[in-house]
């Protein structure tokens, strides 16, 4: 399949004039600064904010480019995930005409931001074991289809999707194919991001809020290609990653001991909190999962969640989503706290 970026890009994308700010005129460091209309005196905080960040996080991306071995111009930058989710929509999907392929269950925000651009979808299950049903994606194409939504490990229900399975769908779709590897710290499955080269239509999502422990901060990532890139860039908010985020992660990535060790303890405490769940009679499955959470089959779900609440201790109901039908979603917390957790559920009556 030949990839061409022009046909699926909306054409008054294609002839836009992003908005120039007075970063972009002049990105050096140092000078007498007149440009931006900025307090030149200062913030009321300890930290200086009066100054605009970096509108292409330059210095942060180098460091990111590093650590997963990709030129920085492949990178995107954006406030959470979403944003870049809601700019691939702004970009390539024509309201009223276009539509994405959607696989639940999966991350809601996909199906949120096509209602928002007023964009269709064509939502085609997973299989049984929340797999790929490739026969009846392909089938499920169309000429207006421009993304696809891949969510692996899979969000809500954990598990990695086959990668064969996956590679066959960016081969065989003539629009853009989405990975969001939100989890894939905790899985012992190697990014997607290593195949940028083998396929022009594919944009790899990762972000901050897990692994690194930073959701707060607001930092997901894409990868793509050069020219993709370039598409988000242009018509993202010019500064949309904030002085503080990109000061505050860039921080946290001098230190990759430490994330590695976080992501070491959650997994130990993912099996110990497995085993503690198996023991209870009101369990009957866990799914298997590569995410930082287990999506858990259990008697009652909705009278279970709210014993929890009353309880104080809050879990995601999934009862009522396709092919979660009973189920919890539970995610892996401290020690102290899954000990808690499996306290007030060995206490509720099935």
């Amino acid at each position: 399949m030949e990839f061409d970026l022009n046909r699926l890009l909306r054409p008054h994308i294609a002839t836009l004039k992003p908005y120039s700010s007075a970063r972009d005129e002049y990105s050096g460091k140092e000078g007498i600064f007149l440009d931006a209309n900025e307090n030149p005196f200062g913030s009321i905080t300890e930290d200086t904010f009066n100054r605009y960040p970096d509108p292409y996080q330059k210095d942060l991306k180098a460091r990111i480019g590093e650590i997963k071995g990709v030129d920085s111009s492949r990178i995107f930058l954006g406030n959470g995930s979403d944003e870049a989710i809601d700019l691939l929509f702004r970009a390539f999907c024509r309201p009223g005409v276009d539509n994405v392929i959607l696989l639940p269950p999966t991350y809601g925000m996909y199906e949120v931001s096509a209602g928002i651009n007023d964009v269709a979808t064509i939502k085609v299950p997973l299989t049984a074991n929340f797999q790929l049903d490739i026969p009846a994606i392909q089938a499920a194409f169309t000429p207006h289809s421009k993304i696809l939504f891949i969510c692996s490990p899979n969000n809500p229900s954990g598990n990695k999707l086959n990668r064969e399975d996956i590679r066959t769908l960016i081969s065989s779709f003539e629009g853009l194919v989405v990975v969001d590897e939100a989890y894939i710290d905790f899985s012992d499955e190697p990014s997607f991001i290593s195949e940028l080269d083998r396929y022009p239509n594919l944009l790899v999502m990762q972000t901050f809020s897990k692994a690194w422990g930073l959701a707060s901060l607001r930092l997901g990532m894409a990868y793509a290609s050069v020219e993709i890139v370039a598409i988000l860039n242009k018509i993202k908010p010019p500064y949309n990653v904030s002085g503080l985020t990109q000061s505050k992660v860039l921080e946290a990535l001098q230190d990759l001991s430490s994330m590695h060790q976080m992501t070491a303890n959650i997994l130990s405490a993912r099996e110990h909190l497995r085993e503690g769940l198996l023991k209870l009679p009101s369990v009957h499955k866990i799914h298997p999962s590569h995410a930082n959470f287990l999506l858990v089959n259990i008697d009652r779900p909705k009278e279970t969640y709210d014993e929890l609440v009353r309880h104080k201790i809050i879990v995601r109901d999934r009862s009522k989503v396709t092919l979660c039908e009973g189920c919890l979603r539970i995610t892996v917390g401290t020690p102290a706290e899954n000990h808690q957790l499996l306290e007030v559920l060995s206490q509720i009556t099935p």
